[in-house]
């Protein structure tokens, strides 16, 4: 049985971590850098880093902060923010990235995904998703949610797996940060839908709330950010409780 793997996300704004409600009322929570290794050495299994403002202001992933991560942790950690081109991706996995995210940029240029899955293979090429639920259809938004769009998202996740997509990466906009659970039906929907792996993200707030992405969602990571950087639920005490609980974790 495939393990099921818990996540942290740090989004970077200004080479800090900040974090917010809904995708606003940003924070300031630390040091990307010291978080990532604190989590590390917790156990934490992968590591998101999002530069969430990079597409806004038109702003490359900086790569300086990928290669002082890479040199002070030891676990996989993915990338995102900014990147629109087979050279952004480059720089970022030369640096020591283990896999890119693509949201904005994938949209408008879906042959964006089959370039990078058929240059650096698709394990590399997470398709981050930000959706918000309109009148019952889950709609696609750019830009870390500012941006509506037309782009339903099971359509645009069955299409991005068909282009050589690794792993989506699924945050309900209408969930994040509210610590109220994961958006779970449509979690369950996707994992039908599609046959590489999904991560949850938006909504995490206890540890029933990871356990039903995965029993309920049939996710196969579940991603948080504000539980674990105020240290709501430490990670080694989630991981105990969810193997308790008859879910296959990595100790």
């Amino acid at each position: 049985m495939l393990t099921k793997r818990i996540i942290a996300c740090l989004d970077i704004k200004d080479g800090r971590t900040v974090k917010g409600i809904n995708f606003i009322n940003l924070r300031d929570v630390g040091d990307p850098v010291e978080q990532g290794y604190f989590y590390s050495e917790q156990g934490i299994d992968e590591l998101v880093y999002l530069d969430i403002t990079a597409t806004k202001e038109n702003r490359k992933t900086f790569a300086e902060l990928v290669t002082k991560i890479a040199k002070r942790i030891n676990i996989p950690f993915t990338v995102g923010g900014g990147i629109s081109s087979i050279e952004d991706v480059g720089i970022l996995l030369g640096s020591g990235a283990d896999k890119i995210s693509i949201n904005s940029s994938a949209v408008k240029n879906p042959d964006l995904i089959d370039q990078l899955a058929g240059k650096y293979g698709s394990q590399c090429v997470v398709l981050a998703v930000d959706a918000k639920n309109i009148d019952g259809k889950w709609m696609v938004h750019l830009v870390g949610g500012r941006v509506p769009t037309q782009i339903e998202m099971f359509t645009w996740v069955k299409e991005a797996e068909n282009r050589g997509a690794g792993e989506i990466l699924f945050t309900s906009m209408d969930h994040d940060g509210t610590t109220g659970g994961y958006a779970n039906e449509a979690l369950r929907k996707m994992s039908k839908l599609v046959n590489i792996p999904i991560i949850a993200s938006g909504g995490a707030g206890t540890i029933q709330h990871f356990a039903d992405a995965f029993n309920v969602g049939n996710a196969d990571a579940a991603l948080a950010a504000s539980v674990f950087h105020d240290n709501v639920i430490p990670i080694p005490h989630l991981k105990e409780e969810l193997r308790k609980m008859g879910i296959a974790i990595r100790i």
